[in-house]
């Protein structure tokens, strides 16, 4: 059969089918004039959207480095303003305050490094003494012959210990730049700071700028709830740090461990800026050193921290974070590990003061209601101590009652006869005055 005869069913007219309805047909199978618009609309935003997740991804940093920034001009902000309500430069004293925080800085890593070179040296010189005493040991009880001069020939032949060598001469590189990528974000931290504090109402007022009136009191409250927690929590913190340093500082020289200075502050930062179990990973140094000078030492360290840190939770505590932000202990942990699992050391700095400003934030606008005395609110021992005050208040405000007048004793009515005259007298004389 030719091509040219060769039908298909889709050709064929069907009876009741009319010849006006077949270009209908064949225009409907025609591709939509809004269909390209809409393709490449949404290709161009899957573009957008993949050009807005890389750039995210290269600048986590930047925007990491800006929060912390952030944080730290919150946390400074009081003291630039105390300074400057007293006539000193915002600039000039916001400079003063980094100049602090960098002298406490460098004197603590300066104290800690040389508690760690000094340890690192005496470790060295007695490197021998300490081979020798353990090749005796396993000379006598497994009854071998190994001598320091073997052993350390062995040690250094040994493939293991060549390969770290090589491994570590090829990281040098990645060592160098990594420390110097922290140097570059630490300065990146401290000029963001700066302008924070230095410039903070200016910064406030451009921010208010582009919001309506109503707004702008709004933002306004919650930047300075934020400013207040903030430097509070911190503020808080420091006070506590420096009397728990303080505090074992005094017991580490009475006993005479060595580098009592930087144990101390050791105790004090690592404490009170680690919630809940900070004080415990911090005391874990000083009794390891105590324990070279004496076991009993560090049995004497390990149970002053254990008794300060309770002095600490129930005395010292509240009477400092009353007045500033007051965190359950819980609360404060669960916001640091939440603020480790998103963001890594960044967001365990700044949980707890992130934290307590979205506390203060919700206590301001929350409305709060009156809770009914009950044994499942306030438990069974507050509701006891409840009633023995109750009851107390009651018996000292009851007057005792009145002796009656047939107990009374001749003597004593005899004196109130004598009271009353006095009153009575006295009347009259009112009276004739």
């Amino acid at each position: 059969m030719p091509v040219s005869d060769e039908i298909t069913s889709n050709d064929v007219p069907r009876p009741d089918e009319r010849p006006a309805d077949r270009p209908e047909r064949r225009s409907d199978a025609r591709m939509p004039r809004w269909l390209p618009r809409a393709m490449v609309l949404a290709l161009s935003l899957v573009a957008c959207y993949q050009l807005a997740i890389w750039g995210f991804h290269q600048l986590i940093t930047l925007l990491l480095n800006v929060l912390i920034a952030f944080f730290l001009a919150l946390a400074v902000e009081p003291a630039v303003d105390w300074m400057a309500a007293r006539g000193m430069r915002r600039g000039l004293a916001t400079g003063l305050v980094f100049l602090g925080i960098l002298v406490a800085a460098a004197g603590f890593f300066a104290l800690l490094g040389s508690m760690l070179a000094g340890q690192i040296a005496t470790m060295v010189e007695e490197f021998p003494q300490y081979l020798d005493s353990v090749i005796s040991w396993i000379n006598s009880t497994l009854h071998t012959h190994l001598s320091r001069v073997e052993v350390q020939n062995n040690l250094l032949r040994s493939d293991w210990l060549q390969k770290y060598v090589q491994d570590s001469a090829n990281n040098v590189l990645a060592v160098s730049a990594t420390v110097l990528g922290s140097l570059f974000n630490l300065l990146t931290v401290a000029l963001f700071s700066f302008y924070f504090a230095a410039d903070g109402p200016r910064l406030r007022r451009a921010l208010c700028s582009v919001l309506p009136p109503h707004r702008q009191a709004e933002v306004l409250r919650a930047w300075e709830i934020a400013v207040a927690k903030t430097g509070g929590y911190l503020y808080s913190r420091g006070l506590m740090a420096l009397i728990s340093g303080v505090s074992h500082y005094i017991l580490l020289e009475l006993m005479g461990v060595p580098y009592a200075p930087a144990l101390g502050m050791w105790v004090g930062l690592v404490s009170q800026f680690i919630p809940t179990i900070g004080t415990y990973l911090a005391g874990a140094l000083p009794i390891l050193i105590a324990f070279t000078v004496d076991p009993w030492h560090a049995l004497w360290v390990f149970g002053f921290v254990v008794i300060y840190q309770q002095f600490e939770n129930y005395l010292l505590q509240p009477r400092i974070t009353a007045k500033t932000v007051d965190i359950h202990p819980a609360v404060a942990f669960g916001s640091v590990v939440a603020g480790t699992a998103l963001m890594g050391a960044v967001g365990a700095l700044i949980a707890i003061p992130a934290t307590a400003t979205l506390q203060a934030f919700l206590g301001a606008y929350v409305k709060r209601y009156e809770v009914p005395g009950d044994l499942r609110v306030n438990g069974r021992g507050r509701r006891r101590v409840a009633g023995l005050l109750t009851r107390a208040r009651r018996a000292l405000r009851t007057e005792p009652p009145a002796a009656p007048l047939t107990d009374r004793t001749p003597d004593a009515a005899g004196s109130a006869n004598v009271a009353g005259s006095a009153d009575g007298g006295g009347e009259g004389r009112e009276g004739d005055r």
